[in-house]
């Protein structure tokens, strides 16, 4: 298939896509692609994430399983249509029976890598983790590439979503797809044969306003046809698309966005902690100077940096800049700044305690909140599990309460969440609010304990 006709199938709805990897990045674009008109396989190597989406059931909190059925029960009866053609003796399952699809797309799973023998596109949303040096983990990356690259043919785009360094998607990727389609003894030439591009994910779990679709999509191809054809497949899904020179730029730019937050809120984390020092209040500080009508953007401290980007994504440049010999400083110094914010306020606990004549150790502790953001569950990197670990390190006696997590396992603490959210407020020595979930009622937290520490600026 030639590059004209790959961008006619999508253009027309005809196409079929796969998404690998289907998590809070993977799952909403299948989506959005499925609600587009394409016709969805996501991967992922998760056998209940799999089985989970092709009964209809979301895992994902910004997605329902309302918008998953129309799409999960279409992909269904064409799977029992292929099945009656081949002399199936299963059980008609009728149109009536289960929702149809509005656009006329589809979405089903599966954990065999197989299935991209058939498709005209692939989008990578899998994990881009930091390892325990603190190196980019490109793991997932390599291996979603061999896989790729061993069903890899004419007339198919692939298109890298994982945040990663500058570079990545030429290094990786392109070298092998050229390496195991020379070694397979067809070699496919990219821009002619397959096209490869890079996209960064944009998403932010919890929004209601800015979603998959209606977020503006940096895109940048390998070579100007890459860019053609991937722009062809995206654009029938996102309203707006942003075409740079390359791949490299297109890398690049998702690190600025999440450089440029890590950067501005570790100064503000910075403001707290010189204002702490001279006794003056930041936010009123900050809400004086944002006052200014140019030249000023809000950001606000907190109890440090959490979810999966911006703590980590600055990390991909800072160590792609070492093996170049050049060191990020910015980078360096907002992460000292924001990684030690935990230990600040854990010191603010025991300052506060020793100021009512207590003890930290031997103390009843109540964290409010212990996902990463408000009105979300997600824990990744969240700093109220320092804060928890710090505090219970020096002897407190640490229970919390989140509405979104009653209990969590994860990179080693586990614990179960109070249930009964007043008598714990009531008897607790101090309550920090490590997350403003929406749902609390601040006054009357605020008239009911005996000692807060607010992280949040939320009282």
């Amino acid at each position: 298939m030639n590059k004209d006709a790959l961008v006619d199938k999508f253009q027309s709805g005809r196409a079929h896509v796969a998404v690998i990897g289907l998590g809070y990045v993977g799952l909403p674009l299948a989506l959005t692609f499925a609600e587009a008109g394409y016709q969805v396989t996501g991967i992922d190597l998760s056998a209940q994430r799999v089985a989970m989406l092709n009964r209809g059931v979301s895992y994902i909190e910004d997605i329902s399983d309302a918008q998953l059925a129309p799409y999960v029960a279409q992909a269904a009866l064409a799977a029992q249509a292929v099945s009656a053609d081949a002399g199936s003796a299963q059980p008609a399952l009728t149109r009536s029976s289960r929702p149809s699809s509005p656009s006329g797309g589809s979405l089903a799973a599966t954990s065999d890598y197989a299935i991209l023998a058939e498709c005209d596109a692939v989008s990578i949303c899998v994990p881009t983790p930091l390892n325990k040096t603190g190196d980019p983990d490109m793991s997932f990356i390599h291996h979603a590439g061999e896989k790729i690259a061993r069903y890899l043919h004419p007339g198919m785009v692939v298109v890298l979503e994982s945040t990663t360094y500058p570079g990545t998607t030429r290094e990786v990727l392109l070298s092998s797809f050229e390496r195991v389609s020379a070694a397979q003894g067809q070699p496919l030439q990219v821009g002619e044969d397959f096209f490869l591009a890079f996209s960064p994910e944009r998403i932010d779990p919890g929004r209601r306003d800015w979603m998959t679709h209606n977020t503006p999509k940096v895109i940048g191809g390998v070579t100007p046809a890459c860019l053609q054809v991937a722009t062809a497949f995206y654009e029938k899904a996102i309203q707006t698309l942003v075409p740079v020179s390359s791949p490299e730029a297109a890398e690049m730019t998702k690190l600025l966005e999440n450089t440029f937050r890590a950067v501005n809120i570790g100064l503000a984390n910075e403001l707290l902690l010189m204002c702490d020092k001279l006794g003056l209040d930041a936010w009123e500080v900050i809400d004086a100077a944002a006052t200014k009508p140019f030249g000023f953007m809000r950001f606000t401290p907190g109890p440090g940096l959490g979810g999966h980007c911006i703590p980590i994504d600055p990390q991909y440049l800072s160590w792609k800049m070492r093996s170049m010999e050049y060191t990020a400083r910015f980078i360096q110094l907002a992460s000292e700044v924001n990684t030690e914010m935990p230990r600040y306020w854990a010191r603010k606990v025991q300052d506060a305690l020793n100021e009512q004549g207590k003890a930290l150790k031997g103390s009843h502790i109540l964290l409010l909140g212990i996902a990463y953001k408000k009105n979300i569950s997600d824990l990744r990197e969240s700093p109220a599990l320092d804060i928890m670990h710090l505090l219970a390190e020096k002897g407190a006696h640490v229970a919390y309460h989140d509405p979104y997590v009653p209990k969590f396992d994860y990179e080693g603490m586990s614990s179960t969440g109070i249930t009964d959210l007043d008598q714990a407020i009531a008897d607790a020595d101090c309550v920090v609010i490590t997350t403003d979930h929406a749902v609390y009622d601040w006054e009357q937290i605020g008239s009911v304990a005996r000692l807060i520490v607010d992280t949040r600026h939320v009282l």
